[in-house]
C-alpha cells in the first residue's frame, strides 16, 4: 500500500514538473519570437469592439463639431443677445467659438482618435501649443462671417421671392442653435477640405520633384 502511494506521488511530481516546463517553454518562445506576423489595425478593432453596432468615427466627429457650435450659439448669442448687440456681440461670439474649438472640440477629437494625430485632418489648426487658441479665434471669426453672410443672403432671397402685392410680410430666418450649428459645420468642413487638398497637392509636388532630382 505504501509502495503504491510513493509511486503515485512520484508520478504526480513528474507530471507537474513536465507541465511547468511546457509552460516555461511556451513563454520563452513568445518572448524570443522575432518573425511574429503583423496584425492590422482593422483586425484589432474587429476583435476588440464591444458590440456589433458601432458609430462611424466621421459621424462622431461631425456631431461633436455641430453640437459645440450650436451650444455656443445657445449660450452666447441667445444668452448675451439681450445685453450685447451688433459688432460687440459678433466679437464675443467669435471669441467664444474659437475658445470652445481649442479647449473642448479639438481635445474631444484627440480623445477619440484611434492613433495619435489621426484626426488632424478634421481640424484646421493642428498645432498643440498655447498659441493655437488665438489661431482658432481668428478662424472662428472667419467662419462666423461666412455664416452671417449666409443668413443675410437667405433672408434677402426670402424677401425678394415674397409676393409684393401681398399685405403679409415674408418671415425672416432667425438665428437658432441647430441651423447655426449646421451652417458653422458646413463652412468648417469646406475650409478644412480646401486645406487638406492644398496640403496633398504640395506633398505630391514635393515627392515628384524629389524623384526627378534623384534620377
Amino acid at each position: 500500500m505504501a509502495k503504491k502511494k510513493r509511486e503515485k506521488q512520484k508520478d504526480t511530481g513528474k507530471s507537474a514538473a513536465d507541465y511547468y516546463k511546457l509552460k516555461t517553454d511556451a513563454v520563452d518562445r513568445l518572448v524570443h519570437a522575432e518573425n511574429a506576423p503583423k496584425v492590422s489595425e482593422a483586425e484589432i478593432k474587429k476583435y476588440t469592439s464591444k458590440g456589433k453596432f458601432s458609430i462611424p468615427g466621421w459621424l462622431k466627429i461631425l456631431f461633436i463639431k455641430f453640437w459645440f457650435a450650436g451650444a455656443v450659439c445657445y449660450f452666447f448669442f441667445w444668452g448675451l443677445g439681450v445685453y450685447i448687440q451688433g459688432a460687440d456681440l459678433m466679437a464675443v461670439l467669435a471669441i467664444g467659438l474659437g475658445v470652445v474649438t481649442d479647449v473642448l472640440t479639438n481635445k474631444a477629437l484627440r480623445h477619440f482618435e484611434p492613433t495619435e494625430r489621426e484626426y488632424d485632418k478634421w481640424m484646421m489648426v493642428t498645432v498643440r501649443k498655447f498659441w493655437s487658441l488665438f489661431l482658432n479665434v481668428v478662424y472662428a471669426g472667419l467662419i462666423l462671417f461666412c455664416v452671417i453672410k449666409t443668413y443675410y443672403v437667405i433672408n434677402v432671397a426670402i424677401g425678394v421671392s415674397a409676393n409684393p402685392d401681398s399685405s403679409e410680410k415674408a418671415s425672416m430666418l432667425g438665428v437658432e442653435p441647430i441651423l447655426f450649428g449646421l451652417f458653422y459645420l458646413g463652412f468648417d468642413m469646406l475650409f478644412i477640405t480646401m486645406k487638406n487638398t492644398m496640403v496633398k497637392i504640395i506633398k505630391d509636388a514635393e515627392a515628384k520633384a524629389g524623384k526627378q532630382g534623384g534620377k
